[in-house]
């Protein structure tokens, strides 16, 4: 499950994925901050209860009163939950929070390996007819120092949806 940062990064991941075994939920904006926040107030936040419903395993917590499920690993849909957000500060933001939420509601699925981050690049080099992707400023000079003197074009990734579906396939989701 590719849990990615808003609608504008969803249509390149939905077209990039193998639908039959990749799938795509879009987080609209910022989740709660889980951290120091009471567990009753967490799970009437719709994007909780709506991931939660989707990951199929309910929550690693005990609570009173609470329509929550009880955690089983069994029940979990995916092998792989992936933050895929963007590469600025909203994008670690967000994969902050989202990771706040797994660790206080389905630790389990940290412990387990089941949590994963897709890293995108800040930048696609070209020269000819092949590519290089930089995830960083210092990738980007080393990429660059190597094509020292040959024509190059530079495209700056300002998030994932400006990313085509090739690009996230060869950079984010393929396996």
């Amino acid at each position: 499950l590719y849990i990615v940062e808003g609608d504008s990064a969803l249509g390149s991941v939905k077209f990039a994925r193998q639908a039959d075994f990749q799938a795509v939920m879009p987080i609209r904006g910022k989740i709660l901050n889980c951290l120091k926040v009471e567990y009753n107030k967490i799970l009437k936040s719709p994007i909780i209860t709506d991931l939660i419903k989707v990951l199929g395993c309910g929550v690693d917590i005990k609570l009173k009163g609470s329509d929550a499920s009880a955690f089983n690993i069994d029940n979990l849909r995916f092998g792989k939950i992936i933050i895929c957000t963007d590469a600025d500060e909203d994008g670690f933001q967000i994969r902050t929070l989202l990771l706040t939420m797994f660790y206080r509601l389905l630790p389990t699925l940290i412990k387990d390996g089941k949590i994963f981050i897709a890293e995108s690049p800040l930048f696609e080099i070209t020269c000819k007819d092949k590519t290089w992707f930089a995830y960083n400023e210092s990738e980007k000079v080393k990429i660059l120092k190597s094509l020292e003197g040959r024509k190059v074009t530079i495209q700056r990734s300002k998030g994932l949806g400006e990313n085509d579906p090739e690009m996230m396939w060869q950079t984010t989701m393929n396996p």
